[in-house]
């Protein structure tokens, strides 16, 4: 088992002990998502160089919590999905044409 499968079974239960997959609507999850990230955000809010690490990690930690919640609430792998949209992303940004750009892809 790799460490991605060990971690989304350790959340799994976490949720499931506390009965709250009741709660876990793919809807309810990505809400979390947003309220999470925007938290993450936060850390950053009035100054990008001295921000507490700390704070961040936890937030960054709460923001991928519910991206495996949502994962397993859809019955998806989060390897193969982020693998698939790598692969979608390679072909819309292609090295040739994007190295060392923020270009997006419409643009290139």
């Amino acid at each position: 088992m790799d460490k991605l499968d060990e971690l989304s079974k350790t959340i799994v239960k976490f949720v499931n002990d506390r009965e709250w997959d009741q709660f876990h609507s793919p809807a309810n999850l990505a809400k979390s998502i947003s309220i999470e990230a925007s938290e993450l955000l936060e850390c950053f809010q009035w100054d990008e160089e001295h921000y507490n690490l700390e704070n961040t990690k936890d937030e960054l930690a709460d923001v991928v919590n519910y991206c495996i919640q949502m994962a397993h609430a859809l019955d998806v792998d989060l390897y193969d999905i982020v693998l698939a949209k790598l692969k979608k992303t390679e072909k819309k940004y292609p090295i040739a044409k994007c190295k060392g750009k923020s270009t997006k892809y419409t643009d290139l």
